[in-house]
């Protein structure tokens, strides 16, 4: 038997080349990376030689934390490879993918908690996780890298919604947990709290400290003196920077760091949008966000494989397909009413809802700061949901988006060659 540390040396590296080489792969597949992903540690949790346990209960804190850092890579990813200026007649798409399709698939899913049985607290706290679109495992359908051009509505609403919905989302996972300690007799008065603070201060100011964390970061890496500017470094790890700062005060101030991280990305971009360096963050960050989803979803297949599901009923996985097929689709239509927009266009933006890390993260962060009942029963239903949408959008997504280029006069191949030229341009200049 290999020395462990010999062992974990193997493994790290293997997912490493993975990580490298499964992009390349699956490129023209009806298969994704995180599918791979969970079927890799579904087969080696499945070893009786591998003793570690991965199921999210017996390790709440490091769940929590290690899907929490998942998000935030991914978030200032995603802000950073938006082309489009912020105005909000612009971004009208994501206003209704917000403001209507999320609200409703709020609703939509708190009904069905509560119908379930899991009371109110767990109802709410199950919509609060399963409503956000994932901006982690939605990078398939998302823009390109920055400067890339060729932003159409799809992407960019999808890119947008999963960087803002945070916002909406962290206030009703707060309003679980006032609720989840009221009934325990914890907290009486929360009704005013919640609507101050979870809902007014900690959206507006995780705004606030998001732009100007992002203004400070845009002016030392474009507009100081050249010999003195960030952007002279080349070193894409000040995108690390950003991210951990932006989300660390906003969170010391107790507001949304998710919000803010993704804000930071908006306004660094925006003070030199055309820079170079701002492609050289994107694909530090990008790489770093890759290998850290795969950790997590590996670790999610071995959870699978060591009895995720147990607790589930015939009500719960009904549940679980009505909301990937069925809620956040009609949501989505719904939302899009009046969207001038081909109807193909709408389809995509209301199917390809993702569910997955971050949902993982809301719900750890739920059951560590209130006692819910049934945990274990959450854990099982948000682990179902998650695993549907990795499969189901997994194996779609690659020709729905093909289909949906070629209809808008684009050659994805052609595309995808290009980017490769572009990268391996770069790294010939470094």
């Amino acid at each position: 038997m290999p020395d462990p540390y010999i062992l974990i040396l193997f493994v790290v590296g293997a997912l490493i080349a993975l990580v490298a080489w499964l992009p390349l792969l699956f490129r023209r597949a009806p298969l994704s990376l995180p599918i791979v992903c969970v079927a890799l540690g579904a087969g080696l949790f499945s070893l009786p030689q591998v003793a570690f346990d991965p199921l999210p209960q017996t390790y709440p804190e490091i769940t929590e934390r290690l899907t929490e850092f998942v998000v935030i890579i991914a978030l200032m990813g995603a802000g950073l490879k938006i082309d489009r200026i912020f105005r909000p007649k612009r971004w009208g798409v994501t206003w209704r993918l917000l403001g209507v399709t999320m609200t409703l698939s709020i609703v939509a899913i708190a009904t069905l908690g509560w119908a379930m049985g899991l009371g109110v607290a767990g109802a709410v706290l199950l919509a609060g996780t399963l409503a956000p679109t994932d901006p982690v495992l939605a990078s398939d359908i998302q823009v390109g890298p920055p400067r890339e051009g060729g932003e159409d509505e799809v992407r960019f609403g999808l890119t947008s919604e999963a960087g803002l919905n945070d916002g909406l989302a962290f206030p009703f996972v707060n309003l679980a947990i006032a609720l989840a300690l009221a009934a325990a007799g914890v907290e009486a008065d929360w009704v005013l709290e919640w609507l101050t603070v979870n809902v007014l201060w900690e959206v507006g100011a995780g705004l606030g400290i998001g732009w100007a964390i992002g203004w400070l970061f845009g002016w030392l890496t474009f507009a100081i003196p050249v010999n003195t500017r960030l952007a002279a470094t080349r070193d894409g790890f000040i995108v690390l920077a950003a991210t951990f700062l932006s989300y660390s005060i906003t969170e010391m101030l107790h507001c949304y760091g998710f919000l803010a991280v993704f804000i930071t990305a908006l306004a660094f971009r925006h003070a030199d949008r055309d820079h170079d360096f701002h492609v050289e963050m994107h694909d530090f960050i990008e790489q770093i966000e890759r290998m850290a989803m795969m950790v997590v979803l590996v670790l999610f297949g071995g959870a699978l494989a060591s009895g995720l599901l147990a607790p589930l009923g015939a009500l719960d996985v009904a549940a679980a397909f009505v909301i990937v097929l069925v809620v956040r689709p009609l949501a989505g239509l719904i939302g899009l009413i009046g969207f001038r927009r081909p109807m193909r266009e709408k389809l995509i933006l209301a199917f390809f809802g993702i569910r997955g890390v971050g949902s993982f993260y809301y719900l750890a962060y739920g059951l560590n700061n209130a006692p819910f009942e049934q945990g274990d029963r959450l854990w099982a239903i948000v682990g179902l949901i998650c695993l549907l949408s990795i499969l189901l959008h997994g194996i779609t997504v690659t020709p729905v988006m093909r289909m949906f280029d070629r209809s808008q006069g684009r050659d994805p191949d052609a595309d995808a060659v290009g980017r490769a030229a572009t990268t391996q341009g770069r790294g010939a200049s470094a």
